[in-house]
């Protein structure tokens, strides 16, 4: 069963299946992190919908240099949450299944190719704090909680 994060189920709501993949990307203290100003201005985990036919570590790569610029080495999966959202930029309810991922950033190619993003690095703290959803912020949390106690 994968955990649930954020509103509960609406009632008579049609919900779509959306599957996305989402990364923490992580140097020392610091996090980086996406924020994306329309349709809600909100800080994301790097990450976004896996599109037909594509796999979740292919979307990975896509979706981070698209939102942040950055290529990535050495995905490997942490594990996925579940949430129930509107998302106005679609226009469409969605069931929304996060694989959450962990990722060495390696280079910033350039800036974001996606409109409205920019890339922010910040503490561990900080971002767990700002970050729009609280499943990103969980996964997050128990990334850094266990890195730090492997040291």
């Amino acid at each position: 069963m994968i955990r649930r994060y954020g509103e509960a189920v609406k009632a008579g709501v049609r919900y779509r299946y959306r599957p996305g993949v989402y990364v923490v990307l992580a140097l020392s203290d610091d996090v980086l992190l996406t924020h994306q100003a329309r349709p809600i201005p909100e800080l994301q985990l790097p990450g976004g919908g896996i599109d037909p036919g594509e796999s979740p570590v292919t979307a990975l790569h896509r979706e981070v240099y698209e939102e942040t610029g950055w290529s990535i080495a050495a995905p490997r999966r942490l594990g996925a949450y579940r949430r129930y959202t509107y998302m106005p930029e679609y226009d469409l309810w969605a069931e929304k299944i996060c694989h959450i991922y962990a990722a060495r950033p390696v280079l910033r190619l350039g800036p974001p190719t996606e409109a409205g993003h920019t890339a922010l690095w910040m503490s561990v703290a900080t971002a767990v704090r700002r970050l729009a959803n609280e499943g990103d912020g969980a996964f997050l949390r128990a990334y850094h909680d266990r890195r730090r106690a492997a040291l």
